[in-house]
């Protein structure tokens, strides 16, 4: 068997692997349900973060609990912003113009967030702050020892906590949820940015130490997150039960924060600063994936329909790339113009496959033809793709988009799988427009199937997804035909 043979199989093999792989691994398995969907409970999957980690406990710290007599609610409202805290540090509801779903849905539990500080031991000690001064939008509190905390509403829509004491005092985050997920497979995760963004799931045990920018809770398109103005080296230990600290290393006298909690849209989390946007994960393809947003947001400002952004984007997309698979279209009409004498050639050397082989390359040199010329594509595209399904499944300006008929959702499977088998039978097309050169019955068959397996994968995938494929496989055949008509 001939070297570029071989290599022809191996092309099929390797995106057979990457189509399947893709599947396994990344493709959501069921139905994607917009964000205002309720959380259920599930079974999750670890991912270790990338810090240096000691042993996991799964034995929570004891906690001196506070006084629920000595307990006093306030709320703090500002425009658009409103917040429910207590005196012992704990916030229990929080509604900003950034977020659109109840802030205990997305955090999953009633006493979500916490403030508290640690003894020499590493033993909890909560503290009580007594209302020194309060307003509509700021609440300012001193505690036995001198302390003082004072929280406020700022005009940006954040949460500002400030904290000052006379003794330094070590302090600790305390994050209370459960393990739920939607049926995207988007699971409640706990977050951190560092050097990257660190995500893992609420339920699993875990440690470790690191320099931490902001840290917080990550659910269903939405962000609650701790802000710090500088970096501090912090600890964190997670917990099955849902628990997550993080301690700060060193104690301080001083120490200010800031609490967002809203929707991930990229361009919000971007104007707010300090990484936050981080949060959307794009993926290794996130240099593709922002301007395949802008794109689709700049189309979507003409033309108010995501399904037609897509279709459009994907044009400019195909025009883009044009030059790059004109060699490639190129190369694939001068296979289609030896195919006769390739035909003469099996028929005079069907008895001796070697030689077949070996005339079959001679007669590909002299032509300058490429058998594996219309692979370019397939690689052009696969970044693309990759970078297309990770703003459908993480941009939020998707979720919920309707397209055309009974396509209400771009970022749900098609219901009635229409659009997989339009896309299956556009590449059925495809490979019949593309000239082969395999003779192995074997090979003829699993190339037939392509179009089928990938029709199949494709099925639950986002129909925004499928559109762009189908699109994009239209017009390149398009652009081949015409290839091949001013191409001698």
């Amino acid at each position: 068997m001939g070297s570029d043979q071989k290599r022809a199989i191996l092309a099929v093999v390797l995106s057979g692997i990457v189509l399947f792989s893709w599947q396994a691994f990344f493709a959501p398995k069921v139905q994607i349900e917009p964000p205002k969907q309720v959380a259920k409970e599930a079974n999750v999957i670890t991912t270790k973060p990338n810090l240096p980690t000691t042993s996991p406990s799964t034995t929570e710290p004891n906690v001196v609990p506070v006084d629920a007599s000595s307990l006093v609610n306030f709320s703090l409202n500002k425009d658009t912003e409103s917040v429910k805290l207590d005196n012992a540090l704990s916030i229990s509801d929080f509604s900003s113009r950034f977020n659109k779903l109840n802030f205990q849905d997305i955090l999953g539990s009633t006493t979500a967030f916490q403030v508290t500080f640690l003894d020499e031991k590493n033993n909890e000690v909560p503290q009580l702050f007594n209302v020194v001064n309060e307003t509509a939008s700021s609440w300012e509190g001193q505690s036995v020892d001198g302390s003082k905390v004072i929280w406020s509403l700022r005009d940006d829509g954040r949460l500002h906590f400030n904290f000052t004491s006379p003794s330094s005092k070590r302090m600790r985050f305390i994050l209370r949820s459960t393990k739920a997920e939607i049926d995207s497979h988007n699971r409640r995760n706990f977050l951190f940015f560092s050097k990257d963004v660190t995500r893992e799931t609420i339920g699993s045990a875990d440690s470790g130490e690191g320099s931490v920018k902001w840290f917080g809770l990550d659910f269903n398109y939405h962000l609650f997150a701790v802000v710090l103005p500088d970096r501090q080296t912090m600890n964190f230990r997670s917990y099955e039960s849902g628990l997550v600290e993080f301690d700060l290393a060193k104690p301080v006298n001083t120490f200010e924060a800031s609490i967002i909690y809203a929707q991930k849209d990229y361009d919000v989390l971007h104007t707010l600063g300090d990484k936050l946007d981080l949060s959307v994960d794009f993926g290794i393809f996130g240099i593709l994936a922002v301007p395949i947003l802008r794109g689709l947001q700049f189309f979507h400002k003409y033309f108010p329909n995501y399904g037609v952004a897509i279709i459009l984007l994907t044009l400019v997309i195909r025009l883009i790339t044009f030059p790059l698979q004109y060699k490639s279209f190129k190369s694939m009409k001068k296979m289609q113009k030896v195919q006769p004498e390739i035909a003469k050639l099996r028929e005079k050397f069907k008895d001796d496959p070697s030689r077949l082989q070996k005339e079959t390359m001679e007669l590909f040199k002299r032509a300058g033809a490429n058998p594996l010329g219309g692979c370019l594509p397939l690689v052009l595209q696969m970044p693309v793709f990759f970078a297309f399904y990770q703003v459908l499944y993480n941009a939020v300006e998707l979720v919920g988009a309707p397209f055309l008929g009974w396509i209400a959702d771009l970022s749900i499977k098609d219901p009635y799988y229409i659009l997989p088998v339009l896309m299956g039978a556009a590449m059925f097309m495809q490979q019949k427009l593309t000239p082969t050169t395999v003779a192995d019955p074997t090979q003829k068959k699993v190339m037939a199937f392509m179009p089928l397996i990938f029709g199949f994968i494709m099925k639950d995938l986002p129909a925004g997804l499928v559109l762009y494929i189908f699109i994009s496989t239209l017009f390149g055949m398009a652009q081949q035909m015409f290839v091949y008509k001013t191409v001698d």
